[in-house]
């Protein structure tokens, strides 16, 4: 059987921390040296971004990551414009063995609101 994108999204959600706008703001402030990626395709990154965000794709997270977070401890947020790329890329974070990753469930208008 064929699954959804909603369908992976809604089973990777499972099997990560998924946070709102204000958890999420929370963790940031009180972490030391935290990093979040944005996993929207870049031309999106390059119209509007989070003042702090590393862009990397979705579909290269795997391969650019490390160059930007090295410590498999730092916390790590993803973002994208909803949240069901954050999580995907949340998913594939936690199976490469980063122990502190969240994906950020909200829009990004909200995620832009709180972060800048």
């Amino acid at each position: 059987m064929i699954k959804t994108a909603g369908e992976l999204i809604a089973e990777s959600q499972t099997q990560i921390d998924c946070v709102d706008v204000v958890s999420a703001k929370t963790l940031y402030d009180n972490a030391e040296n935290p990093v979040i990626i944005d996993v929207r395709e870049a031309k999106n990154a390059e119209k509007s971004k989070l003042k702090d965000s590393i862009n990397i794709s979705r579909g290269l997270i795997e391969m650019k990551i490390t160059k930007h977070c090295p410590d498999s401890e730092t916390l790590i947020l993803t973002h994208c414009g909803g949240g069901g790329r954050a999580s995907l890329a949340a998913l594939t974070l936690q199976k490469m063995g980063y122990t502190n990753v969240h994906a950020i469930t909200a829009t990004f208008e909200d995620i832009k609101d709180a972060f800048g």
